[in-house]
């Protein structure tokens, strides 16, 4: 395994001041509306602990990383807790970046989390973060436009079926989009999205001897199929939009198809949030009959930054936001339809969630068919679907990500961006090994 250190950039960033009455928690998170909504319910956690404040730093995925990364790295303690995800964790965690979560309070039932999340956050067998929402990714779909247009989504749709239906819903409604995916560029947008459908067509990122796979054939095909689809049946500026400007356009009802997070599902079938609640159906994500899915395996986290000066408070918080007490706020006060998905299986037994999520056995369907240890066709020397869990990861994904958000815009035909791809991944792999074996 190549494990180097990540590129760190420096950024400014703002403290807020302590009260000094107050513990001040200064927390980092995604702007995702499951994130916000933590954000919004915190005052149940303060009612029961006066002595603890927040400062709530929102930021966009790319944003996020970068900062975060640059903070975590250098121990410079700005961030008590963080949002990170699976390749964070491991990574960090084994370079001491992070608290270990291993003593958490009695009654938090770390059994209760799902297997594949919780193996995934942990490192040598002990949780480094623990999980807010799980998610893998699967077929969204409007009921009414299938129904209109004379077709029926299978449970196990081909991408050939998701072309036909694209190009049909497309050719019969000027206001909606046949599909929308992602392709706004950054190794956690566009390159979570990309990865996974070429991992269906077949592609994967290098070979068992580490040589970049950018020139198969299987790469070719996926990124053609990904950008004449989106280019042909979706939004005209497809390369800006990212999960959330992609989630927004289909609660507005603009989109016919939506291929993505699992997590998005409580979002687009909760009237008080999408335009288009009642006439949402799910499937699995598309397959090209080669055994893997356009799926992967995810989890939004919060872990603990080794260089806060609160470790106790900021346990407790994160104790709180991930456990199963949280579920019962976020009912109360939004409904169980918005209890943050993917983590626990006592969640997946409650009749109350069940009956208020249509979507959760086909969630819980995706989750455990992901398999990060086994993510392509043909062997691989690397762990992560949608990823791979090395540290050169983000600076090549977000290179690779680039150029097909340009092949995705027009600037570039797609054998050039591949083409650039091939050249990007090989140089960093190569420098890797060179630094390796210095």
């Amino acid at each position: 395994m190549l494990w180097r250190a990540f590129l760190i950039v420096a950024v400014p960033l703002a403290l807020a001041t302590t009260a000094s009455a107050q513990t001040t928690l200064t927390i980092a998170t995604v702007s995702n509306p499951d994130m916000e909504r933590m954000q919004r319910l915190s005052d149940a956690f303060t009612a029961d602990n006066p002595g603890i404040e927040f400062n709530w730093i929102t930021l966009d995925e790319n944003t996020l990383r970068q900062r975060v990364t640059t903070d975590i790295a250098t121990g410079a303690g700005r961030f008590d807790i963080v949002s990170i995800g699976f390749y964070e964790v491991p990574i960090w965690a084994e370079r001491g970046w992070l608290s270990s979560l291993d003593e958490m309070p009695e009654n938090y039932d770390s059994d209760d989390i799902l297997p594949p999340i919780r193996n995934s956050l942990s490192y040598d067998g002990t949780l480094f973060a623990a999980p807010f929402y799980g998610e893998s990714a699967f077929t969204m779909y409007r009921t009414d436009l299938f129904e209109e247009a004379g077709l029926e989504m299978p449970d196990e749709p081909t991408w050939d079926f998701i072309r036909t239906a694209a190009s049909t819903i497309s050719e019969q409604n000027d206001d909606v989009y046949g599909i929308c995916l992602r392709g706004k560029p950054g190794w956690g947008e566009n390159v979570a999205v990309i990865t996974a459908i070429a991992n269906s067509y077949g592609a994967r990122w290098f070979d068992d001897d580490w040589q970049p796979q950018f020139d198969s054939e299987s790469w070719a095909s996926a990124v053609n199929d990904y950008v004449s689809l989106v280019r042909d049946y979706g939004p005209p500026d497809a390369a800006q939009n990212g999960y959330t400007e992609t989630l927004n356009l289909f609660q507005n009802g603009r989109c016919a198809i939506w291929i993505d997070a699992t997590v998005a599902a409580s979002s687009i079938t909760d009237p008080e949030t999408s335009n288009v609640a009642d006439r949402v159906g799910f499937a699995l994500a598309p397959h090209r009959g080669l055994g893997k899915r356009a799926n992967w395996l995810w989890a939004w986290a919060l872990g603990i930054s080794a260089g806060s000066e609160h470790q106790e408070e900021a346990k407790r918080f994160v104790a709180w936001a991930t456990s199963k007490d949280y579920a019962e706020v976020v009912a109360e006060e939004e409904g169980w339809i918005n209890a943050p998905p993917g983590t626990r299986a006592s969640l997946y037994e409650n009749s109350n969630y069940l009956e208020a999520a249509p979507f959760a056995e086909m969630v819980l369907a995706s989750i455990k068919a992901a398999d990060p240890d086994n993510p392509t066709v043909d062997a691989v020397p690397y762990t992560g679907i949608q990823y791979v869990a090395i540290p050169e990861f983000p600076g090549m994904a977000t290179a690779v990500g680039s150029q097909i958000a340009k092949a995705l815009a027009g600037e570039i035909p797609t054998d050039e961006a591949l083409d650039n791809a091939q050249w990007v991944t090989g140089k960093v792999i190569e420098r890797a090994r060179f630094i390796s074996d210095d």
